[in-house]
């Protein structure tokens, strides 16, 4: 009859099995490539120089200021509403210029002058038409056109999400991500979901920023209404089931159990 030999297995050897085995964890966790976060990897020759100008669209509120050799001629067109600032018992009565609406079928209304299309033109041609359809009433008519409600929204994993309202009615997708203060470490920056509607259609278009080609694409300059979305990494959507701490509590666990191994010894 064989003798059976019982090895009793060393508890260090567990215990050290299990600190290794939480150390490589925590520095999984830790590790991460610079290829997922960082901007521009690759370098491009040269960018030639983009011409970009706003399209106006139905809903946009526009500032038209209209001028002439004679002020009076001008007069009828830019008319004045009154605003009045603070609480009603000190309140201030300013006059600002009234602003014209786009209405959803693409027209503003000109005062002595009627219906004008402006909805589907850029700024230079709105300006142009505008000098056509005033030419029979003021001589050599000067004017000054700006979009007042031009506004982007900014939203996901950036440090501010939320509604940006720009006044200078050009802005790059870099610019309008950095007045958001900029990508969390959990955004996605090769996958940016940028929704754009253009003539009543809505168009979705994914955008890899950490590559310098965009620059070049039709997205690198943002329009009116554009809405950007950052969508969450694969750290952040784990995170979001198994808790944020995990690596601080594995990390916990690690000093525990190399606590105990040194005790045992």
């Amino acid at each position: 009859m064989k003798e059976i030999i019982f090895v009793k297995k060393s508890p260090m050897k567990a215990i050290y099995r299990l600190a290794t085995f939480l150390l490589l964890a925590v520095l999984l966790q830790s590790c991460s490539s610079s290829k997922n976060i960082a901007y521009f990897q690759d370098t491009i020759a040269s960018s030639a120089a983009q011409k970009f100008e706003p399209v106006l669209q139905p809903d946009d509120v526009l500032n038209i200021v209209i001028s002439s050799e004679n002020p009076e001629i001008a007069a009828p067109y830019n008319l004045k509403t009154v605003v009045f600032q603070g609480n009603t018992e000190s309140s201030v009565a300013q006059e600002r210029l009234q602003t014209y609406l786009i209405d959803q079928t693409g027209f503003i209304e000109l005062p002595m002058v009627g219906k004008v299309k402006l909805a589907g033109l850029t700024r230079t041609e709105a300006v142009n038409e505008l000098k056509k359809v005033l030419t029979d009433h003021i001589k050599d008519p000067i004017i000054n056109l700006r979009i007042v409600n031009f506004k982007v929204s900014i939203l996901g994993e950036v440090a501010k999400p939320g509604v940006y309202t720009i006044q200078s009615e050009r802005v790059t997708l870099v610019e309008a991500l950095a007045l958001a203060g900029d990508l969390t470490i959990y955004g996605k920056r090769n996958d940016i979901l940028l929704i754009r509607e253009k003539e009543g259609v809505k168009t979705m278009q994914r955008i890899d920023i950490t590559k310098s080609d965009f620059i070049n694409s039709p997205y690198y300059y943002l329009t009116q209404n554009d809405v950007v979305y950052i969508e969450p990494n694969k750290t952040r959507v784990n995170s979001s089931v198994i808790g944020p701490n995990i690596a601080v509590g594995i990390s916990a666990l690690s000093l525990v159990v190399t606590i105990l191994a040194l005790t045992i010894k």
